[in-house]
């Protein structure tokens, strides 16, 4: 099972580092981490994406909770959220591959944001499910570097006022 953990920590120096410290200590699994500053400079938010059983994944809200650096955490599963990541992906292409690159770029959304005579890199902003669809798609071509920024993601919206 994943889930994802939204947590609002205060903006200052080694917070990073204790609640990683946390997920250490106790074996847990951290699958994907982005951390940002929010509307306020003072505050940040941490979208951590973990795996494991129910009692896995609750025990780690309830540590989470307990850190006093952690102002609030909310939790989601992924089909309760909008979610998205960011790749950066450099490739070499040559004269027989380059078209293929176009046309899978163009299919998945990506775009050509650099472009030399033998590399170009890829941007795409999309779910963790279509990025990695579309690596696969680039494996049969020589991937020179990749860059990926980790998930990203708020609750659906919902009628009731409730996100």
């Amino acid at each position: 099972m994943k889930r994802i953990y939204s947590v609002l920590v205060e903006n200052r120096a080694g917070v990073l580092a204790k609640v990683a410290g946390l997920f250490w200590r106790r074996c847990f699994n951290i699958d994907s981490l982005a951390v940002g500053e929010t509307d306020r400079s003072d505050v940040s938010n941490m979208i951590i994406v973990s795996s494991g059983d129910a009692r896995t994944l609750e025990q780690i809200e309830k540590q989470l909770n307990k850190k006093l650096d952690v102002i609030k955490v909310k939790t989601f599963d992924e089909n309760e959220a909008i979610s998205r990541e960011l790749m950066l992906v450099k490739v070499k292409y040559t004269r027989s591959n380059r078209r293929d690159i176009l046309e899978n770029s163009e299919i998945m959304g990506a775009q050509i944001v650099d472009l030399s005579p033998t590399m170009m890199t890829i941007q795409m902003c999309d779910t963790p499910d279509r990025v990695k669809i579309f690596l696969e798609t680039l494996k049969s071509i020589s991937i020179v570097e990749i860059t990926r920024t980790g998930t990203v993601a708020l609750p659906k919206c919902s009628e009731n006022g409730k996100n």
